[in-house]
């Protein structure tokens, strides 16, 4: 595999080319991987580029404004993870005088760092033999043993393989040939059998049953969720207000809403001649989300919130789009 991915590795911003002589660095290494959790690496790579260039630094990162932070991870979802990324640069210049752990173990004492990150951290920035397991490696890996048990219960076969594979020598360039692998030939559909460094290996090709797998369990149906949202717009002027700390897009900027449930209560931030301007919805990881648009440029006195001027793009995906339903472009 480290041959192949010698000459096979995807160019991303925040990985050292295989041979070269430069040593990883384990904020940015850490930085990406928080971030490409449950997120593409093309929605990514504008966000980590923000990111390094304000705080290229995990000092500069813990110095950071929550607000600062917050708005600049903003459309990127999962927003506990922005959230923690703070927790854990602060504990690492605390705690740790700036200097992240070396082994997985350490790794894993660190806010917001579960085992697959603490994995990857270790194998790729420190060179550390670790099990890395992403989706990606999931997928070969699953393939390649020909695992049938569905996801998740297939996950203790899919590490202990995983395990068996993994090198003493070079283990960060290994689990990154393993992703590369997953995300560029063995992918969900129509893999290129014909491409892959493991075809010989692999079981689940023999079979004639690798593009059936990894098998899943039956999903249950999200439930469905409503709610109305408010946004007054005066001028330049726009009426927001921060969401808890704690919660569903916590510390992140938001136009007021109503509680979001099965029968939603209306609760207007001040009186107004509001007018509907439809429904938008979105999915969030365990529910379904259907706002009413409430849109008014009265500017009156707000029970909650404060008005001020308002980039959209510093809002959370569903807050854009109910923007742009009150607000639509000419």
């Amino acid at each position: 595999m480290q041959d192949w991915y010698t000459h096979q590795a995807r160019d991303l911003p925040w990985r050292v080319p295989p041979g070269s002589n430069a040593t990883p660095d384990p904020y940015r290494i850490w930085l990406s991987e928080v971030m490409l959790q449950q997120t593409t690496v093309a929605a990514v790579k504008a966000y980590y580029a923000k990111f390094t260039e304000i705080w290229p630094t995990v000092h500069d990162l813990a110095a950071a404004e929550d607000a600062a932070v917050m708005a600049a991870w903003a459309g990127l979802g999962y927003y506990a993870r922005a959230r923690n990324l703070l927790k854990c640069a602060r504990a690492v210049v605390t705690d740790h005088d700036g200097t992240f752990p070396r082994t997985e173990a350490d790794l894993l004492t660190l806010p917001g760092v579960g085992p697959y990150t603490a994995a990857a951290i270790a194998a790729i920035a420190f060179q550390q033999r670790a099990v890395v397991v992403d989706g990606n490696v999931e997928r070969v890996m699953t393939r390649l043993g020909a695992i049938t048990t569905p996801l998740p219960a297939a996950k203790p076969e899919i590490h202990a393989l995983a395990d068996i594979l993994t090198p003493e020598d070079r283990p960060g360039d290994h689990a990154q040939a393993v992703m590369d692998l997953g995300a560029t030939i063995c992918t969900p559909k129509s893999p290129a059998c014909v491409l892959c460094p493991l075809r010989d290996a692999c079981a689940g090709r023999k079979a004639g049953i690798a593009e059936t797998l990894p098998r899943k369990a039956a999903k249950v149906p999200k439930p469905e969720r409503r709610g109305y949202v408010y946004l007054a717009k005066n001028g330049a002027d726009y009426l927001v207000e921060t969401r808890p700390s704690k919660g569903l897009l916590g510390g992140m900027l938001a136009f007021p809403t109503s509680d979001w449930s099965d029968r939603p209560l209306p609760a207007a931030p001040f009186d107004a001649r509001w007018r509907d301007a439809g429904d938008v919805r979105h999915t969030f990881t365990h529910f379904h989300l259907t706002l009413k648009v409430m849109a008014t440029s009265k500017r009156g006195n707000p029970d909650r919130g404060e008005w001020t001027t308002l980039d959209p793009a510093a809002l959370p995906t569903v807050f854009a789009k109910a923007f742009r339903a009150a607000f639509p472009e000419p």
